[in-house]
C-alpha cells in the first residue's frame, strides 16, 4: 500500500458508534497520516472504546521510523474523571525552594498529607510538585513527588518540553497519578513494533483520494475575482492556516508544503474545505503536543 493509498479494511462496531464516516477520514488523514490501516484500526478503536476524542488532544498517534506508539494525554484522565459521580477538581501545585511546605501522616488514614503550603516571592526553582484529588463522598487522594522522581524526564526524548514547560509538565504528572487512583482510571499507551499487530484485526475503508504532491496552490490565497460563499469560507479556512503555522513557527512557502508533504500527504492542488479543516486541526493539535499538552508524562523516559 502506498503512502497516499489506503487498502480495505473493517471498521468494530465501538469505531462505527463513536464516529461519522466524515470524521473518521479527517483523523485518519490529518491525525494519523503515517499509520498504516491496523494501526489506525488499533487508534480508532481504542478512542472509540474509553469515549476520547482524539481533536482535543485526548489520545494521540506518534510514529517513529517502524515504531508507532498509541499515547492517552493527561486530559483524557481530567476528562473521564469529570464523568464520575462525585468529580471535584483536583488541586494541583508547585513546591518551590524558597516555599514554606510540610507534609505529615494523617494519623486516621495512615496516608499522607500537606499541612501546610505558604508561599513568597522569589520562589525559587521547583522542587517537587503535589495533586489532591477531590471527590464527593470519598476521602481525598493526595500525591507527593520530589523532583528527582521525574528527573529522567528532562534527558529523554520528551526533554524539550519538559524543560521549557516543566510546571505544566510536572503538574499534568502528578494530577494524572491523583486521578488514577481516586478515580479508579487506567489506560495503557501502547507501543506497536512493525508486525505486531495481527493481520487478521478487521481493517477501515475511507474514500479514495488521487495521490497528489501538494503545490503552491495550498498554501497561496484564492484568487482577487468575486468568490460565492462556500469560496469565502475556504478562504477564512486558509488564512485561519496561515495563522497557524505562524505560531508553529513556520513561516515561510516551502516550510508549510514540507510540513503538509509530511503530515497531510493527501491534500492536492485544490483543496477542499474539509481538507483544510483537517489540517488546521491538525496544527492545533501539534502546536499544543509542542508547548503545554504533550502527552501522558509517563511515556518516553
Amino acid at each position: 500500500m502506498s503512502k497516499n493509498q489506503l487498502s480495505t479494511i473493517s471498521l468494530t462496531p465501538e469505531i462505527t458508534e463513536a464516529f461519522a464516516p466524515a470524521v473518521l477520514e479527517v483523523i485518519r488523514t490529518s491525525i494519523a497520516p503515517t499509520a498504516n490501516d491496523q494501526e489506525f484500526l488499533l487508534f480508532a478503536h481504542k478512542a472509540a472504546s474509553y469515549g476520547l476524542d482524539p481533536f482535543k488532544n485526548e489520545i494521540f498517534f506518534i510514529k517513529y521510523g517502524q515504531t508507532a506508539r498509541i499515547q492517552f494525554a493527561a486530559e483524557a484522565y481530567l476528562s473521564k474523571a469529570r464523568e464520575k459521580e462525585g468529580f471535584q477538581p483536583p488541586d494541583t501545585q508547585m513546591v518551590h525552594e524558597n516555599d514554606e511546605f510540610r507534609i505529615a501522616m494523617n494519623k486516621e488514614t495512615k496516608e499522607m498529607e500537606v499541612v501546610l503550603h505558604e508561599i513568597g516571592f522569589p520562589r525559587g526553582k521547583i522542587i517537587g510538585a503535589y495533586s489532591i484529588a477531590y471527590r464527593d463522598g470519598h476521602r481525598p487522594v493526595t500525591v507527593i513527588m520530589d523532583i528527582e522522581e521525574v528527573a529522567h524526564m528532562f534527558t529523554g526524548q520528551n526533554k524539550d518540553n519538559w524543560n521549557k514547560w516543566t510546571s505544566d509538565m510536572f503538574g499534568k504528572h502528578v494530577q494524572q497519578r491523583a486521578l488514577k487512583k481516586q478515580y479508579g482510571l487506567e489506560f495503557e499507551d501502547e507501543t506497536i513494533n512493525q508486525g505486531d499487530v495481527a493481520n487478521s484485526i478487521p481493517e477501515y475503508q475511507p474514500q479514495q483520494r488521487k495521490d497528489i504532491t501538494p503545490n503552491q496552490q495550498v498554501i497561496d490565497q484564492p484568487n482577487s475575482q468575486p468568490i460565492d460563499p462556500e469560496e469565502e469560507k475556504l478562504k477564512a479556512a486558509k488564512d485561519q492556516m496561515k495563522a497557524k503555522f505562524k505560531k508553529l513557527g513556520i513561516t515561510t512557502k516551502k516550510g508549510m508544503q514540507d510540513y503538509i508533504s509530511q503530515n497531510a500527504p493527501h491534500i492536492g492542488d485544490n483543496p477542499s474545505l474539509a481538507d483544510i479543516i483537517g489540517l488546521n486541526e491538525l496544527l492545533d493539535m501539534h502546536y499544543d503536543m509542542q508547548n503545554t499538552n504533550a502527552a501522558d508524562a509517563d511515556i518516553l523516559d
